[in-house]
């Protein structure tokens, strides 16, 4: 179990570095080509955030993992909304200005619903895989429309200028931060799915198990860092935008890449762990919607979802 163990550490580290550096290059890359911070922190930061789990999920695929694949997805995504935003809004309420976010989150569980119902057959089939790619190109056009519309208003574009600054570094420097993001994020992927499996073996619970939980909390490292650093630094839109973003980019990026070239079936995901997911986000509308704000009780019930959902997977052990 020991060896496992050391493989997924070591995939944490390479995981987390990866993901910072490609955000860094990427990002700063994005500027430097006249894109505006509001655009670039809507999407390509976003984007960037979630490459590792892009990483371990189309690592696990092309293993035969499928289940990995798709519960570091669905674990990611409960993660993201019950752990992050939850210990977020407790350690101080998020405002949320920004139009676009309060838009985007009936979308968001159409989209978690559409995943919900792909795979109540119990797998995701390639043309379902091309209807999410679909989805991604419309909802990265419908962000950048509106982005444009909204980039005036003074507290939100500071916001963004605050947290994807102007680059300071050639282009070259900022290819290679690229080029060894996405060489760590392979490296962390292929460790984080040989140890996750490993261990999972070593403990006699189900791959799925594993990828739910330690797969799907190591690869949120990102999420969570730019999340928590965004809420002391009081970039709510930002803390908010980083979760919303990036869950969207879990099912329509990596789900709907990864089974479009490798139809996935669902094996150990239940689902109860599919609809736990769905809950997570239905309950997002409320917090947002109705006073657009995630106050500390609004948190406190996100925190107490996600240490409930464990708890039961505790108990299916």
């Amino acid at each position: 179990m020991l060896p496992s163990v050391l493989l997924i550490g070591i995939g944490f580290v390479l995981l987390y570095g990866g993901g910072e550096a490609l955000v860094r290059g990427a990002g700063a890359l994005a500027l430097r080509m006249g894109m505006s911070p509001f655009i670039v922190g809507m999407t390509i930061v976003a984007f960037a955030t979630s490459s590792p789990e892009l990483a371990v999920s189309v690592l696990a695929a092309a293993r035969g993992a499928d289940d990995v694949a798709i519960g570091n997805v669905v674990g990611s995504n409960i993660c993201n909304i019950g752990l992050i935003l939850g210990l977020a809004a407790l350690i101080r309420p998020a405002e949320v200005h920004l139009r676009i976010l309060r838009m985007d989150i009936p979308w968001l569980i159409f989209v978690s619903a559409l995943l919900v119902a792909f795979l109540q057959d119990g797998r995701i089939s390639r043309p379902a895989g091309i209807v999410f790619l679909l989805g991604l190109v419309v909802f990265l056009y419908w962000n950048i429309q509106l982005a444009r519309r909204e980039r005036d208003e003074e507290l939100v574009r500071r916001e963004f200028e605050d947290v994807v600054r102007a680059p300071q570094a050639g282009p070259g420097l900022l290819w290679v931060l690229i080029g060894g993001g996405l060489a760590a994020l392979v490296g962390g992927g292929h460790a984080f799915v040989q140890g996750g499996v490993g261990l999972a073996t070593a403990l006699g619970v189900s791959p799925a198990l594993i990828s739910l939980t330690v797969v799907a909390l190591g690869t949120s490292l990102p999420e969570l860092a730019t999340t928590l650093v965004a809420t002391v630094r009081r970039e709510d839109d930002i803390a908010v935008g980083n979760i919303i973003g990036s869950n969207f980019f879990n099912i329509l990026a990596i789900l709907g890449l990864t089974a479009t070239f490798h139809p996935l079936e669902r094996g150990g995901i239940t689902l109860v762990d599919l609809y736990s997911m769905l809950a997570f986000t239905v309950v997002l509308l409320p917090l947002v919607l109705a006073r657009q704000r995630i106050g500390r009780r609004g948190g406190a019930v996100l925190l107490a979802g996600y240490l409930a959902y464990l708890a039961w997977l505790a108990s299916q052990a």
